[in-house]
């Protein structure tokens, strides 16, 4: 594996840690006129920064909603409170990972940090329309806006503009994300007026991430109109970056998941990187040739970092223009 390096530093959450729930890490604002229940969720993973310093942000500039209300959280603070940047890896969760815990069966179960606490973030989750969820990659790569298999997150995409690459995609077979729970994954004639979006603001550790988040704060909660314009980008001037030339969807057919922490790549391969012919090998997963399935694959998010039994270590792709 490549060694990186953090140049991030880690938020001190200070007062914000606190929350004004009795949740800790939870902030809950409601401006008293109807809207939509909208929230931004971040440290849904321990070493992933960019977003504890975006909702650390829009704390700090007192932004409230104009209409409808507004949920901000640092959602895994204990392992959050692990964070060491040489070795990152290890704080991403303390049991297990939170981002997969989202399913009935595995909420009622209080046996790990993660499925307690996602327990306690369980109210606020339900009663929200829109949901913005901060996350950070294992790897360099390009920013990517994860929008699910629904056409309505798909539109939503195309109108925040930004990033250039959005995936759509089924989830993990290992457990059930936040931004697929309950009405979230809900098939877009049952789904009211949800939307849920997972942006990959790229490597944990670059400073670039914290600009990717905070660019997409703004543009989530101006399409959300839970604010304005004018109100949201005087309370955060320079957060709100270039809008992409152009946008891409790719559209994920399938992914390898590993047979234990054995699995190991035929190669040094990179996020997004086109691989022009089918059959092509690109990993040993235990003595298993794992091959390209079609011509012009794109390979979303290859890593062994946290690669173990039944953990997706590469997703394939077909890329095609967003319209």
């Amino acid at each position: 594996m490549t060694e990186l390096r953090f140049q991030l530093p880690r938020p001190d959450l200070g007062p914000w840690r606190a929350g004004n729930t009795g949740t800790e890490g939870v902030w809950h604002f409601e401006s008293g006129r109807p809207g939509r229940r909208v929230m931004v969720t971040s440290l849904v993973h321990g070493n992933e920064l960019c977003g504890a310093w975006a909702v650390r942000g829009l704390l700090e500039a007192g932004v409230r909603p104009l209409q409808g209300s507004l949920t901000l959280a640092f959602c895994n603070l204990e392992a959050f409170d692990r964070f060491d940047p040489a070795a990152f890896d290890a704080s991403r969760f303390v049991d297990e990972d939170l981002n997969r815990q989202w399913s009935a069966d595995r909420l009622a179960d209080a046996s790990s940090s993660e499925r307690r606490r996602a327990r306690e973030l369980l109210a606020f989750v339900q009663r929200t329309d829109w949901l913005l969820d901060l996350h950070s990659m294992h790897e360099r790569g390009k920013p990517l806006l994860l929008v699910g298999p629904h056409a309505r997150n798909l539109a939503l995409a195309r109108r925040l503009r930004a990033p250039e690459h959005v995936v759509v995609d089924e989830g993990h077979r290992d457990g059930t994300r936040m931004r697929d729970f309950g009405a979230f994954g809900s098939p877009d004639a049952q789904a009211g007026d949800t939307r849920s979006l997972l942006v990959e603001c790229g490597f944990h550790g670059d400073l670039s991430s914290r600009d990717v988040a905070r660019d997409l704060c703004v543009r989530f909660l101006l399409e959300a109109r839970v604010l304005d314009a004018d109100t949201l980008l005087r309370a955060l001037p320079g957060w709100r970056r270039p809008d992409a030339q152009s946008q891409w969807v790719l559209r994920v057919t399938g992914g390898v998941t590993a047979r234990s922490s054995g699995f190991r790549f035929l190669g040094a391969f990179d996020d997004l990187q086109r691989v022009s012919t089918a059959g092509t090998p690109i990993g040993d997963n235990d003595g298993e040739t794992v091959v390209t399935p079609y011509d012009d694959c794109v390979l979303v998010m290859p890593s062994v970092r946290q690669a173990r039994a039944g953990v997706t270590v590469v997703r394939f792709a077909r890329m095609e223009p967003l319209r």
